[in-house]
């Protein structure tokens, strides 16, 4: 009898195409930061610049959940 020697690189590409974001994911958070800076820069409009960014970045950290939830219930958008 011989002995078959298997690859271990098929699961381990599966491995790391599983750790990959999905797409709707990135979106929903450049999105969500897009919007959130455009309307802090309408109404804080007096206000010091770094509440704007502030705004931008609390937008992105919101569109990541809000992202995976998409997903989740819709799938990717690609």
């Amino acid at each position: 009898m011989s002995k078959i020697k298997v690859s271990k690189t098929a699961s381990a590409n599966k491995i790391k195409k599983s750790r990959e974001w999905p797409a709707v994911v990135y979106l929903w958070s450049f999105v969500l930061a897009f919007l959130s800076y455009a309307v802090a820069r309408m109404v804080l409009d007096g206000q010091p610049h770094p509440y704007h960014w502030m705004s931008a970045f609390i937008g992105g950290v919101v569109g990541i959940p809000l992202g995976w939830l998409w997903y989740r219930w819709r799938g990717d958008v690609f």
